[in-house]
């Protein structure tokens, strides 16, 4: 039996409601991730190896050695996922990998091996869209979430607000003209003399400022519309801090980065839940690196509770990368049919870009 006549009679088996168990790989930036997800929404296993100590000695993240340390851990990370779920390779029935979109070298990385492990093993390959994956990290921590639902992806790369039609169809309402949410974050987190990852530490820091201190705004986020610009405000938070050091003056670092933050949380706060309102539908969903932002989840759920709207966010350990969250997409993935070639190649872009 060739490979494709294999894989295309696991992938009917596994719509059949037979065994499904997914082996889910993701390399997209700076975890290199490997997780094994039974029916969609279980994840047995799973295990992340952080590049974090590595890039903070540049400030950010370098894509060459983003892509070398993925080569050299990716085995490992990928065995490690097995034994936390006490699964033998012959017991997965197809495997997963992000393809799109995140640096090129290190998504080729992830590709490759999926590639050659669903080719040796005669399992069908899924190929699932990183922003699709955010989205899907809601359906593990609400196992009785179901589309249709209005979701905000907010990380390093990406601000969107989606329409979740289906489990694999989409509808973008609002995206980034320029910086996303979380590229912000970083980029004023490095102005203020913050290490590497930014958010998180600007977010610390935050919670001793006063969130008033700096009027910060711009009339594009207050319009009607959907979609979003913060690249003035970043501009904006650099200026301050240069004119203020050429003065002689100290920098209030913790109420620029409180002014920053609320500046931000409410632009996205304000745009997701009126899509959410004007769509008609009953449920506002968070996804995306920043989804971990404290303030940003109690904006969005008090904003919310306001409209009547349920709120769902996902549990921490699904913020950031990781491959349940692309373990459970690429089962609905495969249950439409979607299954890929050995042909498949990565793409810095989402399809929600193009």
């Amino acid at each position: 039996m060739s490979y494709a006549e294999s894989a295309a009679a696991k992938a009917a088996a596994y719509r059949e409601g037979g065994s499904r168990t997914i082996l889910a790989i993701e390399s997209s930036c700076d975890e290199t991730a490997a997780a094994v997800v039974r029916d969609g929404r279980e994840v047995s296993g799973s295990a992340v190896h952080t590049q974090i100590p590595i890039h903070r000695l540049y400030g950010g993240v370098v894509p060459e050695i983003a892509s070398r340390n993925h080569t050299e851990r990716i085995g490992a990370v990928v065995r490690a996922a097995l034994a936390d779920a006490n699964t033998e390779l012959s017991q997965v029935d197809a495997v997963a990998v992000t393809y799109r979109p995140g640096l090129i070298g290190a998504l080729l990385v992830g590709v490759g091996y999926a590639k050659g492990l669903a080719y040796s093993l005669g399992l069908p390959l899924i190929a699932v869209d990183h922003i699709t994956g955010h989205i899907a990290a809601n359906y593990l921590t609400y196992p009785e979430l179901e589309p249709p639902f209005i979701c905000l992806v907010a990380s390093g790369g990406h601000s969107h607000i989606v329409r979740v039609n289906d489990y694999t169809d989409f509808t973008l309402i609002g995206r980034t003209r320029d910086d996303a949410a979380g590229e912000a974050f970083d980029k004023v987190a490095r102005a203020l003399g913050l290490p590497y990852p930014g958010g998180p530490e600007l977010e610390r820091i935050a919670r001793e400022g006063n969130r008033e201190a700096y009027r910060l705004h711009t009339a594009f986020n207050e319009g009607e519309g959907f979609d979003f610009s913060f690249s003035g405000i970043k501009t904006a938070v650099v200026n301050i801090i240069h004119n203020t050091e050429q003065k002689g003056e100290t920098v209030d670092r913790a109420g620029v980065a409180a002014s920053f933050q609320k500046c931000v949380v409410d632009a996205l706060t304000k745009k997701s839940v009126r899509a959410a309102v004007q769509s008609g539908l009953s449920v506002l969903a968070l996804a995306g690196g920043v989804s971990a932002n404290q303030s940003l989840r109690e904006s969005m759920q008090s904003a919310c509770d306001h409209a009547g709207i349920r709120f769902c966010r996902p549990d921490m350990r699904f913020c950031t990368d990781n491959a349940s969250m692309i373990g459970c997409q690429a089962h609905y993935e495969l249950m439409a049919g979607n299954v890929a070639g050995l042909d498949i190649d990565a793409s810095a872009a989402s399809f929600l870009n193009q």
